[in-house]
């Protein structure tokens, strides 16, 4: 799996006005339909795949331009808008609408006449994406609105954003489905924000493969030998014994590294190993298996095993027409002039009144100065 990119933005409470929206919702579909005609739906899917563009569409639409709000917003809108007619429509949502999007997705498939196995991969897809990105890369963001875009041909992308309630920012994740390749392997192909997490456990990298291997192996191994990881009191005590010096006392329990598990959680463990998972992907897929214990299993596998884990923030410094202080490169004008062409060219040509058009130019030129 390649994902597009990633984007970080502040997060930003409140609504926008009715009028707003309307007028927002009006404008994507007008935006949407020129595309998609005149370069089909999997280009549009394409495009949104792209953290910038999306950025950039949102921007236009006439919502705040740095805020968290452009993801639920915008995807609100081409959700309301979007349908069978056009060739594509919008699954999942925010909050308790995301945990709808398998029914949506078995829905759509349905009336779009894709094939059962298709639709199952979608199903996965979905469910893995959010998985990963949750759970897998743990850098402090937790999801909570999960859009998944669906054409007519059965292809798909997926729109994500995490909230940090520490640093109050907000990150979005975008997935792409035709450039699938590894769920479990350097899926990124272009992430951007503001800044790195200094350490970010990241299990879906080529440096973190064997730890993986070796997560499936201790909960298909059963899991009880995994308790002493857990409970430290009979190594506090065998070191007492064989200590001959000054006394040394230890407490009874300490968690480890960080991968400390209640007796309720380790039940999960337990059950994944009656399940016997064959793969990693099937493992994070079990019910209950979700960041501390991906975390546990993991640490364990470097703390046993001394296999290496990646720490690194998978984020990369990645702008689309430079930057004009020279950083990371300079601008290109040629294209960025393309870039606000193209947009300017899509609202010219949208099905929209003389005033929204207008209303939407202005907007982009308020957002190029």
């Amino acid at each position: 799996m390649k994902r597009k990119g990633i984007a970080n933005l502040p997060l930003h409470g409140g609504h926008p006005p009715a009028w707003l929206f309307q007028r927002m919702v009006k404008l994507a579909g007008g935006i949407s339909e020129v595309i998609i005609n005149e370069f089909g739906t999997d280009e549009f899917l394409n495009r949104l795949s792209d953290p910038y563009w999306f950025q950039a569409f949102s921007c236009v639409l006439g919502f705040d331009w740095h805020s968290s709000g452009t993801t639920t917003t915008t995807c609100g809108a081409l959700k309301k808008i979007l349908n069978i007619g056009n060739g594509l429509v919008v699954a999942g949502g925010k909050g308790n609408a995301s945990r709808k999007t398998p029914s949506n997705i078995i829905k759509y498939c349905d009336l779009f006449s894709i094939n059962e196995k298709k639709m199952n991969e979608m199903i996965n897809a979905s469910k893995l994406s959010a998985k990963i990105d949750n759970s897998c890369i743990q850098d402090g963001y937790q999801l909570y609105q999960h859009f998944f875009f669906i054409t007519e041909n059965g292809n798909w992308a997926v729109i994500q954003q995490g909230m940090n309630t520490s640093n109050k920012y907000a990150r979005r994740y975008h997935w792409l489905g035709k450039e699938v390749t590894n769920f479990l392997e350097e899926p990124h192909t272009g992430i951007s924000c503001d800044s790195k997490e200094k350490k970010s456990l990241n299990m879906v990298t080529k440096k973190s493969e064997n730890a993986r291997d070796i997560s499936v192996d201790l909960i298909c191994d059963n899991p009880d030998h995994l308790r002493k990881y857990f409970r430290r009191k009979d190594y506090a005590q065998k070191l007492l014994t064989d200590f001959n010096g000054p006394e040394l006392t230890m407490p009874k329990h300490h968690p480890v590294l960080d991968m400390d598990l209640s007796e309720k959680e380790f039940e999960v463990l337990k059950k994944a190993w009656e399940i016997q998972p064959e793969n990693y992907e099937e493992l994070i897929l079990l019910r209950g298996i979700g960041p501390k214990k991906i975390r546990a299993l993991a640490l364990i596998s470097d703390l046993v095993f001394g296999e290496e884990l990646s720490w690194k923030d998978p984020v990369k410094y990645s702008f689309t027409h430079g930057g004009k202080d020279g950083f990371p490169y300079p601008v290109n004008r040629e294209v960025y002039d393309h870039s606000i062409k193209t947009i300017k060219s899509a609202i010219n040509y949208a099905n929209l009144n003389k005033k929204d058009k207008l209303f939407a130019i202005k907007q982009l030129n308020n957002f190029i100065k």
